[in-house]
Order: structure tokens, then C-alpha cells, then sequence
């Protein structure tokens, strides 16, 4: 296999491995062998004294991940193969965990669509560098899915109730918010990539500290973080107590600088399958309390269910393969769902 065809590129340079996600035209979705590369090199670069540091990044400009391969997810599901299925997920979550607990430090380079899986590779890292161009985010409730790859850890503890927010709607967040949030570290323009590069090839490392090097080449120069001015609408409406009370809450909104918002947040939300939506609400608040490894095998719990039993089959169908756009929910509507369906998703964890 040519560099061109290999699905993960690894380059040693000046004590850094690189390593870079190589499907473009997928936006860089994960495959299971593109995980088990990247954790074969994250295993040998972590025994390699010669090593110092590691730099994670996307090809083709336009994604650094956009999530895992879902479609052949979809096509194991149809062929009756569950163990393909969640030895996918396990492989997946055991790599992002090692991400979050490596020995070294990790830079993730999340320029262009960080989305679902890619959220999972990116957040366990050292640093996270954004670009101009970054949008993040959690989708998996358009699909008929939940947020996982850490997602259950990561988002309840972001400000109030912001994480809910994000994981119920799968809303995008840009990069002054994602900086404002905490899901990124540092800005660099991506006309300052180039310069990156040549920074980390010229680092000296007797008399240079990684960090302050990448810092240096940060912009401050952001546009307004928008999610932070919604901060205290998104606090009163999802924090409440079930999803039905959230939407209800959101359709009473009255104060001009939220209406709008709001009334945009109920369409979102009514797009999205309401057992997915019932599903993270749960999962966000049980993953509040508990730990990143204990997050991580409570979402392999729901995945060793969800194909079956949830609404990811629809989505997929309706959204990646016959591509109508009109997934059939079950039920349809967050009125007609059952509190014990939702609660059954978790028995025995």
C-alpha cells in the first residue's frame, strides 16, 4: 500500500511521530483499521525513548475527522454481524482512552469539521489547536444515536448546562466558543499552519518548552463567542427535568435576545429522534458522576443495544443511504416515548 492509499500516515520528524488521518473524501471517518493503526504507532511511539511528543491531524483541509464510519457500521448491522459491530466501538474507545492517558504529550491539529469520533481522538489530547475554520460538534441524535467516544464524560462538564445543550441538538460550536468552552486550547490561523510545522521541525529540545513554542503562533484575534451570550437561556431551559419539559420550556421563551434561538432550537430538536435525544439526556447526567472509563463502558453498554434496539438503522438509512431525509423515528414524537424504554437502555451497566 502506497502513502497515497494508507488510511493513517505516520512520519517521524525532530522527535515528533505524526500522524495523519488519510481518507479526505470521507472528511477523514474512522475505520476500525484506521484505528488499529493509530494505536499500533501511539504503542510504539509510547516505548520509544527517541520520541517526544505526538501530533495528531486530518488531511485534505476540510476535516480533521468527521466521525467514525458509520455506514459500514450500518452495513454489518443489516448483515447480522453484532461482533463486528462492537469490536468497532471497544477498539475505538480503548484507543480514545489512551489518547486521554498518554504518557506524552498529544497535539491535535482540529482544523475544518471535528465531529463525533473525531471530538473523541481530539479531547483527550495535551493540546488542541483550532483554526478559523474548526467546527465541532456531537450530531449523533440526527442519526438516531447518542454521544459516545467520551462524549458522556467530556460534555456534562462543560458550563452549566451547556453540554446537554450540545449533546440533545448536536449544534455545531466555532472556534471562539470552542476556546470559551474549553474544548480547545489554542487558535492558530490557518495561514500560519505552514509556520507550525516549521516550529516543531526547528524545536530544540534541551533549551525549548513544546508548548510555549506552539503558543507563540496563537491568534487572539476571534470573532464573539456566541454559545456564552446564550449561556443563561440554555442554563433555564435544559436544565430541566425530562426533554419534554426542555422543549416546553423553550416554546415559552419570551425575552427578545432568546425567542429566536429558542424557536430555532425546538425545530432542531424536533428533527431529532426523541429516544436518541431521551438516551443522551440520561447518559449526560449518569456521566456527570462517574469516571472517563466507567463513561466509556456505559456507551459500549447502550452500542451493545442500539442497533437493534434503537433508531440508528432509520437514521442512517434515511440520512447516509437512501438519503430522503425522512427518518421514521420510533416513536415519532418526545410525547409519545416511554420513560421505561429509556430506562431499560441502562439496566445492568
Amino acid at each position: 500500500m502506497t502513502d497515497v492509499q494508507a488510511p493513517v500516515l505516520a512520519e517521524v520528524r525532530n522527535r515528533i511521530g505524526h500522524l495523519t488521518l488519510n481518507r479526505p473524501a470521507g472528511l477523514n471517518a474512522l475505520s476500525l483499521e484506521m484505528v488499529r493503526l493509530l494505536q499500533g504507532y501511539l504503542n510504539e511511539w509510547a516505548a520509544d525513548s527517541q520520541i517526544e511528543a505526538v501530533m495528531l491531524r486530518g488531511n485534505g483541509g476540510k476535516a480533521f475527522c468527521a466521525g467514525g464510519d458509520i455506514r459500514t457500521l450500518y452495513d454489518q448491522h443489516l448483515a447480522g454481524d453484532a461482533q463486528a459491530i462492537e469490536t468497532f466501538f471497544a477498539e475505538e474507545y480503548a484507543l480514545d482512552l489512551s489518547i486521554h492517558t498518554y504518557s506524552k504529550p498529544v497535539i491535535a491539529l482540529m482544523d475544518g469539521f471535528v465531529l463525533g469520533g473525531g471530538m473523541g481522538l481530539a479531547q483527550g489530547a495535551s493540546l488542541r489547536i483550532v483554526t478559523e475554520r474548526s467546527k465541532l460538534g456531537m450530531p449523533e441524535t440526527g442519526i438516531g444515536y447518542f454521544p459516545d467516544v467520551g462524549g458522556s464524560y467530556f460534555l456534562p462538564r462543560l458550563p452549566g448546562e451547556m453540554g446537554l445543550y450540545l449533546g440533545l441538538t448536536g449544534a455545531q460550536v466555532k472556534v471562539a466558543d470552542a476556546l470559551h468552552l474549553q474544548l480547545a486550547d489554542l487558535c492558530i490561523a490557518v495561514e500560519r499552519l505552514d509556520e507550525l510545522d516549521q516550529a516543531l521541525d526547528g524545536l530544540r529540545w534541551e533549551h525549548d518548552r513544546l508548548e510555549n513554542v506552539l503558543k507563540a503562533l496563537g491568534t487572539s484575534d476571534l470573532p464573539p463567542a456566541d454559545l456564552s451570550a446564550l449561556q443563561p437561556a440554555i442554563d433555564l431551559h435544559f436544565g430541566q427535568s425530562t426533554l419534554a419539559a426542555i422543549r416546553q420550556s423553550l416554546q415559552e421563551e419570551v425575552r427578545p435576545a432568546f425567542t429566536q434561538w429558542a424557536q430555532d432550537t425546538v425545530r432542531l430538536m424536533d428533527s431529532r429522534s426523541p429516544l436518541a435525544m431521551a438516551v443522551t439526556l440520561e447518559l449526560l447526567r449518569h456521566g456527570r458522576e462517574k469516571s472517563l472509563e466507567d463513561c466509556f463502558a456505559m456507551e459500549l453498554h447502550l452500542d451493545r443495544q442500539w442497533f437493534n434496539d434503537g433508531d440508528i438503522a432509520e437514521g442512517v438509512r434515511a440520512l447516509l443511504v437512501d438519503k430522503d431525509k425522512q427518518p421514521r423515528w420510533n416513536p415519532p414524537t418526545i410525547g409519545e416515548l416511554k420513560p421505561a424504554r429509556v430506562h431499560a437502555f441502562f439496566e445492568g451497566i
